[in-house]
Parts: C-alpha cells; structure tokens; sequence
C-alpha cells in the first residue's frame, strides 16, 4: 500500500546555500517553523541538510508542481535570497514497501 495518494506527484526539491551558512543559521527558527508547516500541510515526506552542508534536500508531493513552488515560495529562506530551489517531478517506477 502507498503513502501516496493516486491524485499526487513526487519532487525532489534540492537547495542550494546562495550566501556563507553564517547568514543562514539566523533565519533557521523561521525556516524550520515553514518545513514543520510543509510537514502538517502533507507537503514534505522527508527533509533535511546535505552533506557537506552546502543545502538540503526534500522529499515532497503535491497535486501539482505549481502548488509545490507557490509553498517552497515562503520558505523565509526563499524571501530572504539565501538560498536556490530546483524542484523536480519524478514518476517513482519501484519503492519500497510503505512508499
């Protein structure tokens, strides 16, 4: 069985740091508050930090690309110009059980 809902797509959204991390982390409380926000909206299904921390990456779904990128819009490191989004639809051919 899918988590999946049969009217809903799969991104990977990756996130590229556009300025030194120590200008990130003050924005941080805010930013995690909008991922917590993409989490209770059924947006994300997995989130976090790159590594080396150069960014992060998400895991996301959405009826629509245009509803996905409205949402990753107010991300306040998105209004703030810290970082770049690439969003990208894949249409998953094989996961595991429970995905």
């Amino acid at each position: 069985m899918s988590i999946l809902a049969a009217d809903q797509n799969l991104f990977h959204v990756d996130i590229e740091y556009k300025v030194d991390l120590a200008l990130v982390e003050p924005h941080m409380q805010a930013h995690l508050a909008f991922v917590d926000e993409g989490y209770d909206r059924g947006f994300f299904l997995a989130s976090g930090p790159k590594v080396p921390r150069t960014g992060g990456a998400i895991l996301a779904t959405a009826p629509d690309r245009e509803m996905l990128e409205t949402f990753l819009a107010r991300d306040p490191f998105v209004t703030e110009g810290l970082i770049a989004l690439t969003v990208t639809e894949f249409v998953p051919r094989r996961t595991v059980d429970g995905l």
